[in-house]
Formats: structure tokens, sequence, C-alpha cells
């Protein structure tokens, strides 16, 4: 029997236990740390784990893979609070968007005989909390694997033959990559789609009327600013490099549109959304005809 312990049974954790107990049944025993009694009476009866508790030691002294799903900027510390009662040749892995700030502190402390590997599941839902859990939330989303974290060949598959049940699309990328890409291709829109509901709360006289317009464009540009703040502001404390650097290149991307657009100059206007249109269009169609 696999034994997993989730750290954080929210979103991820919850939607990974709903997903491994679909797959394996009483073939895998999962517990789970919640922040609440009424988190915790969520996640049991919902079905995304087997024993919740707030005791650790209860949780994680027996567990196989321990899989903590809480804002960045608690992984390290709740690691620091488990590291006791975590047994010899345990796996701790993690689902933070944000990995070299975390690798950098867990190396420090980690003892011999107890790895760690750094994951991301890419997908969410503007959604929070266990009660938003979807057994099917991996399946067909990408899955990132840092491998150059330590942990020697024969742990990374016994880690990742559990989480591919979860029907992930699994790749590896190294830790500054995953960073910088996570910034362009997450992070920044998640502070861009803040930007535009900033905006539309910025426009003074004009904010009742602009909210009897708003329609299906603003609601999917700004879908995302629905996630939870805690998660993100410490994703861009954690990734505050990356992030402030392409929040300079988005800066002078639109203002290159502004130049544009006061010069009454269509062509350079019309460029701009006839390439961004045709980069979207293709990344479209390669997801749509990805034979994996």
């Amino acid at each position: 029997m696999i034994k997993l312990a989730i750290i954080g049974v929210g979103l991820i954790g919850g939607s990974l236990g709903l997903a491994l107990k679909e797959k394996l049944g009483d073939r895998i025993y999962i517990t789970g740390l919640c922040r609440t009694q009424r988190s915790m009476d969520n996640a049991m009866q919902l079905g995304a784990v087997d024993l919740a508790s707030n005791d650790l030691e209860k949780i994680v002294g027996d567990a196989d893979i321990i899989y903590l799903s809480t804002p960045v900027l608690q992984i390290v510390p709740m690691v620091e609070k488990i590291l006791p009662y975590v047994k010899r040749g345990a796996i701790i892995t993690d689902a933070g968007s944000t990995k070299q700030f975390i690798w950098d502190r867990l190396k420090k402390i980690l003892p011999e005989g107890i790895y760690y590997i750094a994951g991301h599941p890419m997908t969410g839902r503007e959604m929070s909390g266990v009660t938003a859990a979807k057994a099917d939330l991996f399946k067909g989303k990408a899955y990132v694997i840092v491998e150059d974290t330590g942990a020697p060949p024969e742990v990374l598959e016994r880690l990742t033959s559990v989480l591919r049940l979860t029907e992930a699309k699994f790749l590896t990328l190294d830790i500054a990559k995953h960073d910088r890409c996570a910034s362009v291709i997450s992070h920044v829109p998640h502070v861009t789609a803040a930007a535009l509901v900033t905006l539309l709360n910025r426009s003074g006289g004009d904010l009742d009327s602009c909210i009897k317009l708003i329609g299906g464009g603003f609601k999917d540009t700004t879908r995302i600013a629905s996630s939870n703040a805690d998660m993100w502001a410490d994703i861009c404390m954690t990734n505050g490099e990356a992030i402030a650097n392409n929040l300079r290149e988005l800066q002078n991307i639109l203002g290159e549109v502004i130049v544009a657009i006061e010069k009454k100059d269509r062509a350079a206007v019309h460029d701009y959304f006839a390439a961004s249109k045709q980069r979207r269009d293709s990344l479209l169609e390669a997801v749509a005809f990805d034979p994996n």
C-alpha cells in the first residue's frame, strides 16, 4: 500500500487525493493536513483523504510521499515542522509555482535519506479550497518535474509512477528555466488580469456605466484575477526577478502600442494584433492536434 500525506488539502491537494483514490482505491492511504476543522470535514466527506488531522506526526509519520500544496512562503517552514516525524526514504514534493526559492532553502536542512523532488502542476481554477477540487483537474495538463534536486533516478521513478495516475502530461525542466517560463505563461498573466480589474476600479465617474457594459471579453481576460491572493502574493515574493523583468518587457510592448496609437499608425497597430492572433492560433492548433 502507498501511504501519501497531503499538506494543504485545498484545490490542488484535494484534486490529487481525489484522482489517486479514484485510480487506486484501498491501495493508497491518504492523510491530509488542513487549516480548519471545516476543511478537515469537507476533505473526508469528499473522499479526498482517508484521515484529516492537524496532528503533524499522524499525518506524515508513516508517509512514503509527502505532497506540499500550501502557498509558496509556507512550504519551507512546514518542512521544518514535519522533518522530526518524516521517516528515512520518504519523498517530499510540492506543487509550488516557484522552485529556486524553495530548493535554495530546503537543500540546507534536508537530512540524508529524505528526498526532495520539485514539481509544479500547471493547472488550477479561479476557485479555491477542497470543495473546488476535481478528480480530473490534472488530466491533460502540463506537470513539470525538476530533476536537479539530488534525488536518484529510482526515487524519481517512484514518485512519478504515482503522479502519472493523474493523467497529467509530464515534462522536465531545470529550475531556472522553470521559474522564467512560469513567469511568462502564468505569473505575469495573473498580475495583468488583476491590473485590468484595478483599471476598472480607477475609472472614476464612469465606473457604474463600465460595470453595466461588462461582457465576455472582460470576464474572460480577468477570470484568473479571482484566484487566491495569498498564493499570488507569495509567488511574486519568491519569483520576483523573473516577474519584474517580464513586466518591464510588457511595459515596453504596451509603450510601443501607445506610440503607434497616438501616431495613428494603423499599419503598426494592425501588425501588433495580427502577429498576436497568428501566434495564439498556432498554439491552439498545436494543442488541439497534439497526439500526446
